[in-house]
């Protein structure tokens, strides 16, 4: 039986020529040319060997088979995106190093994308450095791992230089965190003298030699918190994923249902989706309960103790989290580890100013701890929070923070370090001042909840007389929340107290339990406790104290439906702000008194109050007063029958607020009434339908009054329509979601059905920018700068800036005048035009 010829060099079968004549022996020219270079390299080294050298080992050539890379023996799950971008990123850069923390995927994704790449392009070789003590040289093992010998008088690292020479290759370094500086040295010799050579290394920490590229492996993606329940939806979460095909393997049969999807997604939610964590937690699904896994994920102390029992097989960091996170914490310097363990506290994440004040002490001074800060996000142990928050907030991953309180336990700081987080609170709620409606202010702690709820969790009742304070804070940011549940037990505690409701804080509890109770509708209570409020302040000759407590027994008889005896508090409520001199807070009792009296009937006085408070909100007030003053003057507009001054305030507030909020809703379905008295029932409809949707998803009502009223302008709206029309109108609401929703309430796109044209907002084609994109482009029509757009939106001046670039890019315009032009034109606004 004859042989099919085949390529001398690459065995590639060869085709057979018709008419005979000499066989070929290579399948190309380039297999040709390659082999005469092999040729001539072998006759250069025959030429060259000595008979001494002959005995020692020779390097393997160039063209020698590359060892297999280790089969993976499980799925690969997920990251499809960092994959692809992986790729492009080798083809581009000669050195990719990928970091992460402990147990996140480095390691799976290198070599993943090392068996996907194509035999022919380049040989692959994987040096694992793992096993190496601190201080040994990788060289060696890299040679051992290229079967490349040493020879007398020239180093490990100029016979790699020799063996790899011009040869195509990717080399992959596992491990190079605890010999970061010889292997960025190694790497750079490597690189300056191997023109085909590229380099794909994983590492807690970057390389940092000159042309590296950075590739940060963050965790799985996690499932969103509305799709709870539905499997489909939860699958598409790569960490859901994983633990499914995991813990299928360890418990055949096991599969993702409603029954246990919530369960599943909280638990990736627990562990951050670092694939480590999950992976071992899934192989508990044989033997414990998902709710059992959940419950021992929630002691922080005994959690790493369930994460352990890993693959036998698998490098030893990887058999259990602790020894994982323990790699990288033994590679620390004391300082480091210091600062390590006492960030545990922070459970909610932190900024460099909390970090100095709870971290610093015991030989480290608060101005090293931004050092120790940076190096330790370096080292993938803390990981920069995403979005543009100023100040930067860091956190530590649940997994590394229960490593990091088992050091902090057993070094005996963590009474010290609760201590020092507890100043660290009460400074920030010093800060605050004297607010007069503190409960209806953002609270200078809400982005510390978790920090404050676990920090007065630890420290013991009589540690610190200030902690009644800190806990009525606590219970402020639950109600400004809009988490009653939670607000509601700390505040009995607080009632209890010696010395009468609240004790030292006056009537400030009493004030925030009835607002609390009118989030629960329970307007007995909340009656009761408004009522207790005024007492204790009428007591305490308090005028701050009495403002507040009077609006809080309003807010009590509005949920109610006492509207008369509402105004009445408003009006003492009033006369009590306007003699303390502050122009915000009289502004602010001001549209609330406006907001009773439209409940009262009394929409023309109301309008001369909104008339008189607007300005001053709209100059000093944050973003949810405004948007909740805009609201009121717009709900009096309409009540009016003012339909165009009403949806130009409504509109500006859904310019306002973020589309994520519920606040949003409420503009939303004004916009509907007023759609709904223009005798524009399908717009009304699919508004409506398109708010009552979004409610269902958050799980949020509006005030009674309000809710009525639009159900009222939607029942009527269907009487003005076909069966058809109705269905049509419903079936476009509720495809309208997030940015589709605000362009069709604005009339700045068609939301996907098409744009009703009104004298307000006129438009004559979609806009191509987005519903955010147009907000910060009016507020630049209206001479706004980009700190005070920033303000009004609730954003950063670097956000902003980065909308208003987009801005230019897509309209090509490149000055604000001419953007204002553009606004004016699309919109008809003459203060735009004038302002231009």
């Amino acid at each position: 039986m004859s042989r099919t010829p085949a390529c001398a060099l690459c065995g590639t079968a060869l085709t057979v020529r018709p008419h005979g004549g000499r066989p070929a022996r290579y399948c190309s020219n380039a297999c040709r040319q390659r082999a005469l270079r092999q040729r001539l390299a072998r006759e250069e080294r025959g030429r060259t060997t000595t008979a001494a050298d002959s005995a020692a080992s020779t390097p393997a050539p160039p063209d020698a088979q590359a060892p297999a890379l280790p089969r993976a023996l499980d799925s690969f799950v997920g990251r499809r995106q960092e994959l692809s971008a992986l790729r492009a990123l080798v083809r581009t850069s000669r050195l990719v190093t990928l970091t992460g923390a402990g147990g996140v995927g480095k390691t799976r994704l290198a070599l993943e994308l090392a068996r996907g790449r194509p035999a022919r392009t380049a040989r692959v070789d994987l040096v694992e450095l793992d096993s190496l003590h601190d201080g040994a040289l990788p060289a060696q093992s890299v040679a051992a791992a290229l079967a490349v010998g040493e020879r007398a008088g020239r180093s490990a690292a100029d016979m790699l230089v020799h063996a790899i020479g011009d040869t195509a290759r990717l080399l992959v370094l596992d491990n190079c965190e605890h010999l970061a500086e010889p292997c960025a040295r190694l790497a750079a010799t490597l690189l300056s003298h191997c023109p085909r050579l590229r380099i794909l290394a994983t590492s807690r920490e970057a390389l940092r030699v000159p042309g590296e590229t950075v590739f940060r492996v963050g965790e799985l993606s996690l499932p969103p918190a509305d799709a709870d329940e539905d499997p489909t939806a939860l699958l598409r979460s790569d960490a859901v994923r994983l633990f499914v095909e995991r813990a299928a393997s360890r418990a055949p049969g096991f599969t993702l249902d409603r029954d246990n999807a919530r369960t599943v997604a909280e638990i990736c939610r627990r562990l951050d989706g670092l694939t480590l964590a999950i992976e071992l937690a899934a192989r508990r699904v044989g033997t414990l309960p998902l709710g059992d896994i959940l419950a021992g994920l929630d002691d922080q102390l005994s959690q790493l103790s369930l994460l352990t029992d890993g693959s036998r097989t698998g490098p030893r960091r990887h058999s259990e989290l602790a020894a994982a996170i323990d790699w990288s914490h033994r590679l620390l310097e004391p300082p480091e580890q210091a600062v390590f363990r006492r960030l545990a506290v922070l459970v909610g994440g932190f900024d460099t100013a909390a970090a100095r004040t709870v971290c610093a002490g015991g030989g480290i001074e608060p101005r090293h701890v931004l050092r120790i800060l940076c190096a330790l996000e370096a080292k993938s142990l803390i990981a920069r929070l995403p979005g543009d928050v100023q100040p930067s907030r860091f956190r530590q991953l649940a997994a590394i923070r229960a490593y990091a309180m088992d050091r902090l336990l057993a070094s005996g700081e963590l009474r010290t370090t609760r201590r020092r987080a507890l100043d660290w609170l009460n400074g920030l709620a010093d800060g605050a001042g004297d607010e007069v409606f503190a409960d209806q202010a953002r609270s200078t702690l809400t982005a510390e909840r978790d920090n404050l709820a676990a920090v007065l969790a630890g420290a013991s009742g009589h540690e610190d007389a200030a902690q009644p304070r800190l806990v009525l804070e606590l219970a402020r940011v639950h109600y400004q929340q809009e988490q009653p549940s939670a607000a509601r037990p700390l505040l009995a505690g607080l009632l209890q107290e010696p010395g009468g409701p609240g004790g030292a804080l006056g009537g400030a509890v009493a004030a925030l339990a009835a607002r609390v109770a009118c989030q629960q509708a329970d307007p007995v209570r909340a009656l009761r406790m408004g009522e207790r409020a005024v007492e204790v302040e009428r007591a305490r000759a308090h005028p701050a104290g009495l403002a507040n407590a009077l609006d809080a027994r309003a807010a009590a008889r509005l949920c109610r439906g006492e509207f008369t005896a509402a105004v009445a508090d408003l009006r003492a409520c009033l006369d009590v702000v306007e003699a303390l001199g502050t122009p915000h807070d009289t502004a602010w009792c001001t549209q609330h008194l406006a907001w009773a009296l439209l409940q009262a009937g009394e929409a023309a006085e109301a309008d001369v109050l909104m008339a008189r408070c607007l300005p001053v909100l709209r100059a000093h007030a944050p973003w949810p007063r405004l948007a909740a003053a805009l609201h009121t003057a717009g709900a009096v507009r309409l009540a009016l029958g003012r339909l165009d001054s009403a949806e130009t305030l409504f509109g500006e507030v859904l310019r306002i607020v973020p589309e994520a909020s519920s606040h949003a809703l409420y503009p939303v379905e004004g916009l509907a009434l007023v759609a709904a008295e223009s005798g524009d029932p399908q717009r009304a409809v699919r508004l409506y339908e398109a708010s009552a949707q979004a409610r269902r998803r958050l799980d949020t009502e509006p005030e009674d009054p309000w809710r009525r009223r639009v159900e009222q302008a939607a029942a009527r709206a269907r009487t003005r329509l076909s069966a058809a029309e109705w269905d049509a109108a419903v079936s476009g609401g509720r495809r309208l979601r997030a940015d589709r929703l605000v362009a069709y309430a604005l009339r700045t796109g068609n939301g996907g059905h098409g744009t009703t044209r009104s004298a307000v907002t006129a438009v004559d084609d979609p806009s191509p920018l987005t519903a955010r994109e147009f907000m910060v482009a009016e507020l630049v029509a209206q001479g706004l700068t980009n700190r005070h757009i920033a303000e009004r939106l609730g954003l950063s001046p670097h956000t902003v800036a980065t909308h208003l670039n987009k801005v230019r890019d897509k309209l090509g315009l490149r000055s604000r005048t001419q953007i204002a032009l553009w606004v004016a034109g699309r919109t008809g606004s003459p203060s735009a035009r004038g302002r231009a």
